[in-house]
């Protein structure tokens, strides 16, 4: 009995360590990193060795090797003579990449400049600021946080995050003069962000009829109206009234980024979502087999399809699995603004999609389901996506 005690005693110092660790960092990453005690990656935050990251010559800019660049979309020659060629180029986009550089995309860069620099100012706070709005209801309409979800993460991710409900409700909730003019910079940012999500998902929509199957159009109505044309207006409309988050994230420098992440592997369950950068790298995305880097193109979106999108498209449009890694040289922020339909409203394949060719490939769902999912299962990967999957 003895001799068990005496063995087992490296792991209950080991488990003690690790809760140790927890109740230091769950409060915010970055204030243990500005305190300087951080000499090396905490245990907590290092990821077993097959789901590290490979990074190799990497800069003070986080460029590594590996990186590619996206399809660029000019958001302006959608409005001219040349939106038919705009169309098919997003249509390869969304359907060979699931991501693509959005660029002239009308949103003025004092919108842009603001809102980055909110978002540096919200994390340069101090912790007793920033602790109040913690909570680990990953429904509130305010939530700061560490890693993905700290209360359920076994290996924590080296980030940390402000998400911020955009429906009119949870405007009060959002941080307002702490840091100075917050709420008021995040409101005309989520506000633009919303107007241009509108625009790109009607071109995304229409852009189906370059990957459809084929097939006469049903005329069913005295205006000429086709089911094909009721099935696109019906999802506009919804994501016209639908839902709006944004995942405001800090990634710190880290002393030895090839031990961990700073958001592991997922897709995003949204219908699409547009990524705002600072000048750092870190976005890879999971293409052809390999985990590939995105360069930081100044004051462009990056646009991504999410999963609610590939089962409207019944999969031709992939939502593809991205994550963030970090660097030892220079922190990274990014604003992440995710957009769907209304939270119970189901979202099915697109009819003229299914044939007999290309049959009915997903369940019809909505957003409500997966906030019920996350809540009891872990959301890396496609998981959530995959349960929804009628075959494989």
């Amino acid at each position: 009995m003895a001799k068990m005690t005496v063995m087992a005693i490296p792991a209950l110092e080991k488990e003690k360590k690790d809760d140790d660790e927890s109740v230091l960092y769950e409060k915010g990453l970055k204030a243990v990193w500005d305190a300087n005690l951080i000499k090396a990656v905490p245990n907590r935050f290092i990821f077993p060795s097959p789901q590290r990251p490979k990074l190799h010559h990497a800069t003070n800019n986080g460029k590594t090797n590996g990186h590619f660049k996206l399809p660029v979309i000019h958001f302006d020659q959608l409005r001219g003579p040349n939106r038919p060629h705009v169309l098919r180029s997003l249509a390869d986009a969304c359907q060979n990449y699931g991501f693509f550089q959005l660029v002239n995309h009308g949103i003025a860069e004092d919108v842009i400049s603001n809102m980055r620099d909110a978002t540096r100012r919200f994390f340069d706070l101090p912790v007793t600021e920033r602790e109040k709005y913690m909570s680990s209801d990953v429904s509130a309409p305010v939530r700061y946080g560490t890693s993905f979800n700290q209360t359920k993460d076994g290996v924590f991710c080296w980030r940390d995050f402000l998400k911020l409900v955009c429906d009119p409700p949870a405007l009060p909730h959002w941080p307002s003069n702490s840091p100075l003019d917050f709420r008021k910079c995040a409101v005309k940012y989520a506000e633009n962000t919303k107007a241009l999500f509108l625009k790109v998902a009607e071109a995304v929509v229409e852009s189906l009829g370059a990957v459809q199957d084929g097939g006469d159009q049903e005329v069913v109505n005295d205006e000429n109206m086709t089911f094909d044309e009721k099935d696109e207006e019906k999802i506009i409309t919804q994501v016209k009234n639908g839902s709006q988050f944004m995942m405001l994230n800090y990634y710190p420098q880290c002393p030895n980024p090839d031990l961990t992440l700073g958001i592991p592997p997922h897709s995003d369950f949204d219908f699409l979502t547009l990524l705002l950068q600072d000048d750092v790298n870190g976005l890879q995305i999971h293409h052809r087999g390999d985990w590939v880097g995105v360069d930081v193109i100044p004051n462009a979106f990056v646009v991504n399809v999410g999963d609610l999108l590939e089962i409207f498209s019944n999969g031709k449009y992939k939502s593809v699995m991205h994550r963030a890694v970090v660097n030892s040289f220079k922190p990274r922020i990014s604003v992440a603004s995710f957009h769907s339909t209304p939270v119970e409203t189901i979202v099915e394949p697109l009819p003229k999609l299914i044939s007999s060719s290309n049959p009915r490939r997903y369940k019809g769902t909505n957003f409500l389901t997966f906030l019920e999912y996350i809540k009891t299962s872990d959301y890396k990967k496609k998981n959530f996506l995959e349960s929804r999957k009628l075959f494989t």
